[in-house]
């Protein structure tokens, strides 16, 4: 009997990677170093922490979306950040000063990149393992990112080393992503944005929209071929939150998988079912997890390396 596929899908933000600090401390230390005296002498973190949210939930109701229609009409995400960061910024600036232009590039490049993030050092050499011929029961391996989140999450995974496909869902596919091109060069083999989808978590429409992708990862156009038919792919979705990522991820009939620190996994934001824990030592569990179709049962671990070691 062939072996099945596993569709592997991945949160990004909180998943594959964390901010360093909070915001409003890199927005602050930025500023402060690079532009001294542009801020009031009493302004700390926590007016510059309530300026932006009041900042991102306007620009938000504004231009939703990060400023992007899927139709490519809008501001961008660049242009929509730029004015976020200005807003924060305006009303807490020192007597004559005016808004810097480099400011807002700072800040968008280190939210962009690692500057602004952590990301465990082992998880680009465990993505590249999983995707291994015999690393896992299964046949072939697709890493996807799905995320509610504008355009920079490419450009922050590479930061790390990590292996990113062009393909990505609402561009045209890249002439790279063929049948010669072998699958496993990259680590990550596509991204799934709210930001090009028009739709965010729970909306199973985005989990859809990550599927659709699958013929182009697997370089075939065809949802007849044996390795792009849905029916012979587990499809597994890992994600911090249960009201997006695992709500999410079941109604679009994915096996979600709750990622919650050193936390035990609350039973009640998740309709009072036991949430069992995936455990190294259960070699009963991997048919466990991907079990009837019927029954997505729902499991948490700790975090994303715990659980790529797991599987």
């Amino acid at each position: 009997m062939a072996k099945r596929n596993l569709l592997l899908g991945f949160d990004a933000f909180g998943t594959l990677f964390r901010i360093k600090q909070p915001i409003e401390r890199q927005y602050g230390d930025v500023a402060r170093h690079q532009f001294p005296g542009l801020l009031r002498a009493d302004i700390g973190d926590t007016q510059l922490r309530a300026s932006f949210r009041d900042a991102f939930k306007a620009q938000s109701r504004a231009h939703p979306n990060y400023g992007h229609k899927p139709n490519g009409e809008g501001m961008g995400a660049t242009v929509w950040w730029t004015q976020v960061i200005h807003k924060t910024f305006q009303p807490l600036l020192g007597k004559g000063q005016i808004m810097p232009p480099e400011l807002a590039p700072q800040l968008l490049a280190r939210f962009a990149s690692s500057k602004g993030y952590s990301m465990s050092p082992k998880l680009p050499e465990l993505l590249k393992r999983i995707k291994k011929d015999g690393a896992t029961p299964y046949g072939r391996v697709v890493v996807g990112v799905i995320t509610n989140s504008d355009d920079r999450v490419p450009d922050i995974l590479s930061s790390f080393g990590v292996r990113v496909s062009p393909l990505r869902y609402g561009q045209a596919v890249p002439k790279e992503t063929t049948a010669s091109q072998k699958q496993t060069d990259n680590d990550i083999d596509f991204l799934c944005m709210s930001y090009d989808a028009g739709v965010e978590k729970p909306d199973p429409a985005i989990f859809r929209a990550a599927e659709s992708l699958l013929p182009a990862v697997m370089g075939t156009r065809t949802d007849l071929d044996m390795d792009t038919n849905m029916d012979n792919w587990d499809k597994v979705y890992v994600g911090d939150e249960a009201s997006k990522d695992v709500v999410g991820a079941h109604a679009a009939g994915w096996y979600p998988v709750l990622l919650t620190g050193e936390e035990k996994a609350e039973d009640a934001v998740l309709d009072n079912k036991t949430v069992p824990h995936l455990d190294d030592n259960d070699s009963k569990l991997f048919s466990k997890l991907f079990g009837p179709p019927e029954d997505k049962a729902v499991f948490y671990t700790e975090d994303v390396v715990t659980f790529l070691k797991w599987l």
